[in-house]
């Protein structure tokens, strides 16, 4: 039983400890980005995200710090107009064991296991940057992941998801 616990209390940690976030990144590789180095936001798309506005000040604010880091400037002719949206899912995780072996009593068998359910919210963010001049999307980064509610990490949360996309961002060609 306590082997059973243990096992569980691990397997618990393991899946809290393990907040990644996946990227796919897209590009027109006709591009040369190197041309790039201003932007602004594509309001009416980010109105129409359905989150909360302290999201998507959250969610804006790490865009401004990432691009920002990488040389960027917000700019009334910009280069470029960046545009995001979010989805979100509940997923569910049964893991299940089963241990059998030799037993005492009756029944030489002994069959024993068990069952431990985890429930978490997974979300995608998906940034879309357009060239100004043409209205052509020309890259998109979108992170999956899973979500917290707690209000204290959500800050942390979001910027984990928009580093980890932007970190794609300008491609490197090969």
């Amino acid at each position: 039983m306590k082997k059973i616990i243990l096992l569980t209390v691990v397997w618990a940690f393991t899946l809290t400890s393990c907040s990644s976030v996946y990227v796919n990144a897209d590009y027109d590789s006709n591009i040369t980005f190197d041309q790039y180095k201003t932007y602004v936001y594509q309001k009416s798309s980010i109105d129409r995200v359905e989150i909360s506005d302290l999201d998507k000040r959250r969610i804006l604010r790490s865009i401004d710090a990432a691009l920002t880091a990488k040389g960027f400037t917000k700019s009334e002719t910009p280069d470029v107009i960046i545009s995001f949206f979010t989805k979100e899912k509940e997923q569910v995780n049964v893991y299940q064991s089963s241990m059998w072996g030799w037993g005492w009593g009756w029944n030489p068998w002994m069959w024993g296991g068990y069952n431990s359910t985890y429930r978490y919210t997974e979300g995608v963010l998906t940034i879309n940057i357009v060239d100004a001049k043409t209205k052509e999307l020309i890259w998109q980064g979108v992170g999956e992941g899973e979500l917290t509610k707690r209000t204290e990490k959500k800050d942390e949360n979001i910027n984990n998801f928009v580093i980890k996309i932007l970190e794609q961002y300008p491609p490197v060609k090969k």
